[in-house]
């Protein structure tokens, strides 16, 4: 098997085509998909040597030819030393945290977050010892105040889901640096191509490749993109052991989704920031959040470390009874609490993504009743805007 050298001078569209290239002896143009879960040796010595740590694949938990492109293909758009994939992005969220928390550590989470990442920090680490404090995240007089001598990592997702809350990720890491924490940012909203974290200071990222990444909503996944250190020290042997792999045929999807990334951000954007801008007009219409609006409340941090505002757009209704007669009277955009997607996807996360948290703790969050979260795809806009407009005559 050859593999193609990486060059320092490719830009960021050219390794999201090339990057982490393997070809067999056949040549292929596109990546190969190995269907494997063992390999053969040619001797025992040769076995004994892979395991010991010789250049090679010796099962498919610890490593697959194409699983391996598609980490060196992420971590080379992400900006990262090392990467490495997960069968789901709340794999990786967990993976993370698990593999470097002990009892008696502690953590600092902004509040506005997924509500599968809250239910680990407040409901699974306290079983094993661990404490957590929950602050707003764009507050970084919050954050300073939070963490305490054994606070091992903070973490936050920016933009966050469901409010598009923005966090200053320059300003975050600074407190991180400064008290020996780790910084750990969810940038799954954002994609590499939009955002690119450890540049601000970020330790570890952490993506769910279902979204963005994938692209057509076809294949779960989720990435790890670390520093040599942490990956050596606590994130190797916790994935070898407990196994939480991506499948070969997940990672080529996603590989091959990544040579198209730039070009559908692009364009996902164009579409949320016109969405946005037709519902910011509609009188049923109490709030619209896109993080490149200039009325959102971060919008300035927003455009300092984004490249474009993003595929969602948040906006409120005055109740819940109204959420629902806009959802019931759509016609193209679909109801899914999926994101990320070709298609444009529409959710209500007080009673799906969010349904776990209380009503007290929605409310801190400003996720009321009538807040809907817009996954805006890639159909002509036009036809997104007739959509929404007909479904607002039945509220």
């Amino acid at each position: 098997m050859s593999v193609r050298k990486k060059s320092g001078k490719w830009r960021a569209q050219t390794l999201a085509v090339r990057g982490g290239q393997m070809r067999s002896e056949f040549q292929e143009t596109s990546e190969a998909l190995y269907l494997t879960s063992g390999y053969a040796y040619d001797s025992p010595e040769e076995a004994e040597a892979r395991f010991k740590g010789a250049e090679g694949f010796t099962y498919s938990r610890f490593g697959n030819p194409t699983v391996s492109m598609f980490e060196a293909r992420i971590a080379a758009l992400e900006g990262a030393p090392c990467a490495r994939a997960t069968a789901t992005g709340m794999a990786a969220v967990t993976a993370t945290f698990l593999c470097l928390l002990r009892t008696g550590d502690h953590v600092v989470g902004a509040k506005a977050m997924f509500g599968a990442c809250r239910y680990v920090i407040e409901e699974i680490l306290p079983r094993f010892g661990i404490t957590n404090t929950l602050v707003d995240g764009d507050d970084t007089g919050q954050w300073e105040r939070a963490v305490r001598p054994e606070t091992r990592f903070l973490f936050l997702e920016t933009p966050a889901n469901p409010t598009l809350a923005i966090a200053d990720l320059k300003a975050i890491a600074a407190i991180s640096r400064a008290t020996g924490a780790r910084l750990i940012v969810d940038n799954a909203f954002a994609s590499p191509a939009l955002q690119r974290p450890m540049e601000f200071g970020a330790d570890v990222v952490v993506h769910s490749s279902t979204k963005y990444i994938d692209g057509q909503g076809r294949c779960l996944g989720g990435v790890i993109l670390c520093q040599e250190d942490f990956l050596k020290d606590h994130l190797q042997i916790f994935l070898r052991n407990t196994g939480p792999a991506m499948s070969p045929f997940n990672a080529w999807v996603h590989l091959k989704s990544l040579e198209t990334l730039a070009l559908r951000m692009q364009a996902h954007c164009a579409n949320a920031a016109k969405i946005a801008d037709f519902l910011a007009e509609q009188k049923k219409i109490s709030r619209v959040l896109y993080p490149f609006r200039a009325d959102h409340p971060q919008h300035a941090i927003a455009r300092a470390q984004m490249s474009g505002g993003g595929g969602v757009v948040t906006f409120e209704l005055k109740d819940k009874d109204a959420a629902y007669r806009l959802e019931n009277g759509l016609q193209l955009i679909d109801i899914s609490n999926n994101l990320g997607d070709a298609k444009s996807l529409m959710t209500h996360p007080a009673t799906t993504t969010h349904q776990r948290l209380s009503p007290e703790a929605r409310g801190a969050l400003g996720i009321s009743e009538g807040m809907l979260r817009l996954s805006v795809g890639l159909e002509d806009p036009a036809d997104l805007c007739e959509d929404l407009a007909e479904a607002l005559s039945a509220v």
